[in-house]
């Protein structure tokens, strides 16, 4: 008989907030709540093991890894507006609420209404700046609509952050890419995190196609302490295959992460900062389909 527990007091407390706390705030004119599903873990020769799906429901099962900071969020306090379809985080009890936001590169056009896009309720966008070609020449190539793309962001009075798609081979090129970002951000208010992003490259193949697991990690490393000696606010992009099989999450305890999972309540057992939780959202002023995030932070005392 699988035995199916949460990880820590914590998590259990959450499973009763979801019945006290955050229902007994009521609800928010036009919002609907949406119930808490925990976090799926089950015991596997004396070691918890916690279960996920990936976007297609491959089932997935890796070992949970206790030193590694938990995730401590409470979705029975999550939210969807029922006019926007946006969803949103309140949590009163432990005072964590989430920022809606946004992120975008080329493929969103050349037409962004970024007016139009704040007064939706959209609070932040994480614009990404560029990428290192996945070919065998690896070029560095600027996102062909960041300049645009920043200047309206900025201009229309969101909080901004920026990504980098990475294809780093070499210690090198990690601190390669970094520079290449911190070249192009100066000189604009970056309030929002600056984030390293490494994917698979689904149905080809790629320069990083042989990067061994600690590689990642280094690199994931390199690029985040680059960033953070010139007093930006680095981040690390991930969903949970890529935490759970790719990534040394141990080694990467002290970073902060955007956790992309188009569930509709989050598969990961570790904590993250900012949450991907669609990549068809709609927003006035973008033609087309957009990722939507929430940031959860700590409300002001």
């Amino acid at each position: 008989m699988t035995l199916i527990k949460y990880r820590s007091a914590a998590l259990a407390f959450c499973v009763l907030l979801s019945l006290t706390g955050c229902q007994m705030q009521g609800q928010v004119a036009g919002t609907e709540k949406e119930n808490t599903a925990g976090i799926n873990i089950e015991e596997e020769n004396g070691k918890d093991i916690y279960i996920f799906q990936d976007a297609e429901g491959n089932e997935y099962k890796a070992e949970l890894l206790p030193d590694v900071p938990e995730c401590t969020y409470d979705f029975a306090c999550l939210e969807t507006d029922k006019n926007t379809g946006y969803k949103q985080y309140r949590d009163k009890d432990n005072a964590v609420s989430s920022r809606m936001g946004i992120d975008v590169s080329e493929f969103q056009g050349e037409s962004i209404d970024w007016k139009k896009v704040k007064a939706s309720g959209v609070e932040f966008v994480i614009i990404r700046l560029g990428y290192r070609a996945y070919g065998e020449s690896g070029a560095l190539v600027l996102d062909a609509m960041y300049e645009k793309n920043i200047k309206g962001a900025l201009d229309a009075g969101l909080d901004v952050g920026v990504y980098f798609f990475s294809q780093a081979i070499s210690a090198s090129e990690a601190v390669e890419e970094a520079e290449f970002v911190l070249d192009h951000i100066r000189g604009y208010d970056i309030s929002g995190p600056v984030v390293y992003d490494t994917e698979e490259i689904k149905y080809d193949t790629a320069r990083t196609d042989q990067n061994t697991r600690q590689e990642y990690t280094n690199y994931c490393k390199i690029f985040c302490d680059t960033i953070e000696s010139e007093g930006y606010d680095a981040m690390i992009y991930a969903n949970m295959k890529w935490m759970a099989f790719t990534l040394d999450m141990e080694e990467l305890a002290g970073y902060d992460f955007w956790y992309a999972d188009y569930h509709a309540v989050p598969q990961c057992p570790y904590d993250y900062k900012i949450w991907q939780y669609s990549e068809t959202g709609s927003v006035p002023g973008i033609n087309g389909s957009v990722d939507l995030d929430l940031w959860f932070q700590e409300d002001e005392k």
